[in-house]
């Protein structure tokens, strides 16, 4: 029982923290990895918990640092999630923001936001360019 619970504490994807039933849960990011080098797990906690707590549940991975193809890579357990939603856990916004870009949920309103805000960016730059090459 002893080396059940030191492996608890070692593997966070296994879970292990507490787990009280009428307490609120949410689900969110936990930040690992090194300076400069961010990665994330998708995670269950305790709502009023600190983010580096013990989790209950690991649901899935982000990795925000593009690769040599320029993706970023994000896993889920889509039947936890269901699970956990059912179970009226909350939901922070860059995990539903990341399940509305995968398709799971609707898209979120900060996505479109986002979006809005790169298009005006690119219309300014493009105007910009144009004036000044028409003024040469």
């Amino acid at each position: 029982m002893r080396a059940y619970r030191l492996l608890k504490k070692l593997m966070p994807s296994s879970g292990g923290g507490d787990d009280f039933e009428k307490a609120k849960k949410s689900i969110r990011l936990a930040r690992y990895g090194c300076a400069n080098r961010p990665f994330y797990h998708i995670v269950v906690v305790l709502q009023r918990r600190d983010c580096k707590s013990h989790p209950i549940e690991q649901l899935g991975t982000y990795d925000p640092m593009e690769n040599h193809y320029g993706e970023k890579l994000v896993s889920f357990n889509l039947e936890r999630i269901k699970y956990w939603m059912a179970k009226k856990a909350r939901l922070t916004s860059p995990v539903a923001e990341l399940l509305g870009l995968s398709g799971f949920l609707p898209i979120h309103p900060h996505t479109y936001m986002t979006a809005w805000r790169n298009r005006q960016n690119s219309k300014t730059k493009s105007e910009q360019s144009e004036t000044a090459t028409a003024a040469n």
